[in-house]
């Protein structure tokens, strides 16, 4: 099979913003998809006692080590989506999965998962 062919994501997590509580974990290995197929990956999150509202960004690191931004999720809003990528938000299991759709080989990267309050 022809490496263009192969699409390859590594994940990883982090977490950001104001609180201790916060946490964010990336719980899957790293996924290899045929091209021009999808991907689902998901990450599941903390937050403060006592916060209500909050945001989540997706980010996909390159391989010159360049961060960028691909999509954000308000925890007061229903399901964003924007070109190859779409959030499925589940705010009471505190889950969110991004589903990368059409597949191309500059989808590939690592995909970061990360809260603000």
């Amino acid at each position: 099979m022809p490496v263009s062919s192969l699409f390859w994501v590594f994940l990883a997590f982090t977490f950001f913003g104001s609180s201790v509580a916060q946490k964010v974990t990336q719980y899957q290995p790293d996924v290899t998809s045929q091209v021009p197929n999808i991907v689902i990956l998901n990450c599941r999150y903390e937050t403060s006692w006592n916060v209500y509202t909050y945001w989540i960004f997706r980010y996909k690191q390159l391989l010159s080590g360049e961060m960028t931004y691909l999509i954000h999720q308000y925890s007061e809003d229903g399901n964003e989506r924007d070109g190859h990528y779409a959030v499925n938000f589940q705010k009471a299991p505190k889950f969110i999965s991004l589903t990368v759709s059409s597949l191309k080989l500059e989808h590939s990267g690592k995909y970061f998962c990360a809260l603000w309050e």
